[in-house]
C-alpha cells in the first residue's frame, strides 16, 4: 500500500513595512508632513538629522497600491537612512554630489525589490541649517513650491522618476530658503483631486500656498490638503493625498 506524500507548507514571511517617521526637531525651522483619507496606494515621507547640521527628507509616490508595495517602500527606505547617515554625516562634503549617489542607490534598490520596471516619483532634499539652504533632487515629482514673501516659485523636475532605468541620474540643484519662507510637497493624489471632470491642479495648489499661513509646518499642510478634500467630489481611491512642508522661521538668523 503506497503512502500520500503531503509536503510541508512553510507559513509565508511577514511583510517587510517602512518605519513611521518622527520629524527632527530644527533650529528655527519646522518641517512636518500630513496624509489625507485613506492610505491606499504609495505615498511616503520620511525625515531624520544626519548631522548636527543636516537634515534629510524626501516624499515617494511608489506606483501601485499599498498592500502590494509596502516591501519596496521599506528597502528604499532603508537605503535612505542608512546611506543617507553615511553620505551626509561627515563634517566636509559636496551636498549635491552626495545626494545624486543618494539618488542612484535609491533607483537600484526600488528596481531591485519590484524586480524590474516599477515607476516612484520622488522628492528628497537635505536642509542645511547653518546655511538655510537646501540641495533637493526631483525625480519625477510634482513640482516643489518655494514661498518668499507673497512670491511662490516652483522647483520642477531634475530628472526621471526612479524605478525606470537602471542608469538613471538626477540632477541636484541648490536653493536658499530665506527666513520666513517655506517650501511645500503635494503628492498626485493633491493635484489630481477631482471634480466631474475637472482636476484641483497646480495653479490651485500654489493659490492656496499663496493664502495659507506660513508659521508651522503641520497647519501649512492641512491648509492645503483641506482646499484639495474641499475641492474633491469624492474621496480619492487610485492614489494618497499627502503634504509635506518644511518652513523656517522669520526670525532666524542670516547665514
Amino acid at each position: 500500500m503506497g503512502f500520500l506524500f503531503k509536503p510541508r507548507i512553510r507559513p509565508a514571511p511577514p511583510a517587510i513595512e517602512p518605519v513611521a517617521s518622527s520629524f527632527p526637531a530644527l533650529r528655527d525651522a519646522e518641517i512636518g508632513a500630513v496624509f489625507a483619507g485613506d492610505r491606499a496606494a504609495g505615498d511616503f515621507y520620511d525625515s531624520f538629522r544626519a548631522s548636527p547640521s543636516r537634515v534629510l527628507f524626501g516624499l515617494l509616490d511608489v506606483a501601485g497600491r499599498r498592500e502590494a508595495n509596502q516591501t519596496i517602500l521599506a528597502e528604499a527606505q532603508q537605503v535612505f537612512r542608512e546611506m543617507g547617515a553615511d553620505l551626509f554625516g561627515q563634517q566636509e562634503i559636496n551636498e549635491a554630489e552626495a545626494l545624486t549617489q543618494l539618488c542612484v542607490q535609491l533607483n537600484k534598490t526600488i528596481m531591485e525589490a519590484a524586480e524590474g520596471v516599477h515607476s516612484c516619483p520622488a522628492f528628497a532634499g537635505c536642509y542645511n541649517e547653518d546655511l538655510g539652504i537646501i540641495c533637493y533632487v526631483n525625480a519625477g515629482h510634482t513640482p516643489g513650491l518655494v514661498r518668499k514673501g507673497f512670491e511662490v516659485s516652483e522647483l520642477t523636475a531634475t530628472g526621471l522618476p526612479l524605478g525606470l532605468f537602471s542608469h538613471a541620474t538626477c540632477d541636484a540643484p541648490l536653493i536658499a530658503l530665506e527666513p520666513g519662507a517655506a517650501l511645500l510637497l503635494v503628492s498626485r493624489g493633491v493635484v489630481e483631486a477631482k471634480c466631474k471632470d475637472q482636476e484641483f491642479g497646480m495653479e490651485s495648489v500654489e493659490s492656496a500656498f499663496h493664502s495659507a499661513p506660513v508659521n508651522k509646518a503641520h497647519d501649512l499642510c492641512v491648509a492645503i490638503l483641506n482646499k484639495a478634500q474641499g475641492f474633491a467630489c469624492d474621496p480619492p481611491k487610485e492614489d494618497d493625498m499627502t503634504a509635506l512642508a518644511l518652513v523656517r522661521s522669520a526670525s532666524a538668523a542670516k547665514a
